[in-house]
């Protein structure tokens, strides 16, 4: 039978593309989404991919979910942590609900999910988990405490449950992407985005199917001897 994938945040933007990519490399795929009904319409009738609603920051709700998508579709396989938000300001003026709110969404969430999936993944002796973190994650970035420490988070994350899962046949990654062009950075003022562009020596902007043939990678057998890694795919704008 064909390995099941299950992607957070999978109707929009990266996500999108890590789902459809899935698919097409010949994977079952299930998407997650919490926030926007229209677009996970559009995209499940567009991709014939199913489509999942529940808050990936509420353990029980991740609970809940991930218990009914086992029930319909059977045990997950590959797991990919890609829902986050953004909740930008200084920290000097930041409220107590834009450091939580990000924290709960962008790395609670990985937690919450992974914690489903893992003794399945351990009982069956296969599993591949990978992690969505960011550029801002491993540089850090003005304006962004709570958002560079969730992503921070995730590459700790991933290193130690690397480490506790080897031995089951699980593999755990991250991914770092840098500036990708999706529909949110295309909506940044012209001036901007040239200065962003400017700042990545590749000169231009990644694209969310390169991120997506990274998953595709990491989630295939040929990845099976890679754990705990963390591939940084920002066009050099910055060397770990």
């Amino acid at each position: 039978m064909k390995k099941f994938a299950l992607v957070t945040g999978g109707t929009r933007g990266i996500g999108s593309s890590i789902s459809q990519s899935l698919k097409q490399a010949g994977y079952r795929v299930v998407a997650i989404y919490h926030a926007n009904q229209e677009a996970a319409n559009t995209f499940q009738e567009n991709t014939e991919i199913p489509t999942y609603k529940w808050d990936v920051s509420d353990f029980k709700a991740c609970q809940a979910g991930v218990a009914r998508v086992t029930k319909d579709l059977g045990p997950i396989d590959i797991l990919v942590n890609n829902a986050g938000i953004t909740r930008d300001g200084v920290m000097h003026k930041m409220e107590y609900a834009q450091w939580i709110d990000v924290l709960q969404t962008n790395l609670t969430s990985c937690f919450n999910m992974c914690r489903q999936v893992i003794e399945s993944m351990r009982e069956r002796g296969f599993g591949r988990i990978i992690n969505i973190s960011s550029i801002n994650g491993q540089k850090g970035q003005f304006g962004q405490t709570n958002y560079s420490a969730a992503k921070a988070g995730i590459i700790g994350l991933t290193k130690a449950l690397a480490q506790e899962s080897a031995t089951k046949g699980i593999t755990v990654n991250a991914i770092a992407p840098g500036y990708i062009n999706t529909k949110m950075v295309q909506t940044l003022p012209t001036d901007i985005l040239t200065k962003i562009i400017a700042q990545i020596p590749v000169g231009r902007l990644g694209e969310p199917e390169e991120v997506a043939r990274a998953v595709i990678f990491l989630a295939s057998q040929d990845a099976g001897f890679i754990t705990g890694t963390t591939i940084t795919l920002n066009g050099g704008q910055y060397f770990t």
